[in-house]
């Protein structure tokens, strides 16, 4: 089940998993929400750079999945669940 929710009228896609009864959300749609970046995807990918530099692998956390664009089809992108399990 897919699904938009909003947060300051901004739109952030979603995925509902049933098998992990999780929301998953589109990393780049959190990212342009909580920055105000014109370009979210880029403002991602120099996150990502920046942190596999000094040795934390984000997509441990982000892994790929399809969600659907502003021009209806779907594409490959990070995601993050709606709660992240952290180590002790």
């Amino acid at each position: 089940m897919s699904n938009i929710k909003l947060f300051e009228s901004k739109q952030i896609r979603s995925e509902w998993n049933e098998d992990e009864r999780k929301w998953y959300f589109s990393v780049v749609d959190v990212v342009e929400v909580l920055t105000d970046s014109p370009d979210p995807k880029d403002y991602w990918y120099r996150i990502k750079k920046r942190e596999k530099t000094i040795g934390n692998e984000l997509s441990t956390f982000c892994r790929q999945l399809k969600l659907k664009s502003a021009d209806g089809k779907k594409y490959l992108e990070s995601r993050l669940p709606s709660e992240l399990q952290t180590a002790p």
